[in-house]
């Protein structure tokens, strides 16, 4: 066997990488990609995007118009609306769009001179210090108030203009722990891949609710802890090259099976963007 198909065997990431290869023409959904990697499609969204570098559609994407860059190329290509069909497309029109948007040209004008498809997907690095729990650690069950949204592998870019919200509200009445603060993530209803992301802090089990912020629990729960040393600089690719470590890597070769309980980002008192500081990834797997 060679090392391709062995890791197609014995990683969910390169295991659903193969089947969406395989089957581009398909279109096949994010369900089904999800059960291959043995996944929820939440947790199959954070760990595909963070290995690869784009969410599991935007690779079946990818992969159908690259597919069909290849067909065009061939001297044998079929009309435009076979292509379309083949490829699972309900309209030569609808097909059209997507390959002008995925090559900047149309179809008609590719197959006329066709060249070499370049790959959108690429993924912010940055200099990273993390080490991981030696085994998961439990914690406490306890209460967080904070500002609200629902996220997608798109819009999450958007998630950190949401402290500033909550920020200026602070103190909450009824808020403990020191002023540390936590990102709390969770599925969103649905199947589709998207979260739920609060920028909260902790409050007392018998505070009242804030107007205007959510509450929610989260469960006493045991999690794969990752510490992050901050350096100086923006924080946004360092905390980005942290996900892709820890969802692409760390955790699926950790061995640990996922639970369904929420993940969160733990920020110590008085952290600041651009100082060097610390914040922890809490990971929730099963005891």
């Amino acid at each position: 066997m060679d090392d391709a198909a062995h890791l197609a065997d014995t990683d969910p990431l390169e295991r659903a990488r193969a089947f969406a290869d395989a089957s581009a023409a398909e279109n096949p959904s994010l369900e089904a990609l999800a059960r291959v990697a043995g996944l929820s499609p939440y947790h199959f969204v954070r760990a595909f995007s963070a290995r690869f570098g784009a969410s599991p559609v935007a690779y079946v994407r990818e992969r159908r118009m690259a597919l069909a860059a290849r067909r065009l190329a061939d001297g044998d290509a079929p009309p435009l609306v076979e292509l379309a069909f083949d490829l699972g497309f309900e309209s030569q029109e609808g097909f059209t769009r997507a390959f002008k948007r995925a090559h900047g040209v149309s179809p008609g004008r590719y197959r006329r001179s066709p060249q070499t498809p370049e790959s959108p997907m690429s993924v912010a690095t940055a200099h990273l210090r993390l080490t991981m729990s030696q085994a998961p650690v439990r914690k406490a069950g306890f209460r967080v108030a904070g500002v609200h949204g629902v996220f997608d592998e798109a819009t999450r870019s958007k998630i950190p203009v949401m402290w500033p919200s909550l920020i200026q509200r602070l103190p909450l009445p009824g808020q403990v722990g020191d002023d540390a603060s936590f990102g709390v993530c969770w599925a969103a209803d649905g199947a589709n891949g998207a979260f739920n992301y609060m920028a909260a802090v902790p409050i007392a089990a018998d505070a009242p609710a804030p107007e205007g912020l959510m509450v929610r629990d989260v469960p006493e729960q045991s999690y794969l802890v990752f510490r992050q040393e901050i350096e100086a600089a923006e924080l946004q690719p360092q905390m980005v090259a942290a996900m892709r470590d820890i969802w692409g890597e760390r955790v699926p070769a950790s061995g640990f099976k996922l639970a369904n309980g929420p993940d969160l980002e733990a920020y110590p008192p008085e952290f600041e963007p651009g100082r060097a500081t610390w914040l922890e990834w809490w990971i929730p797997v099963e005891a």
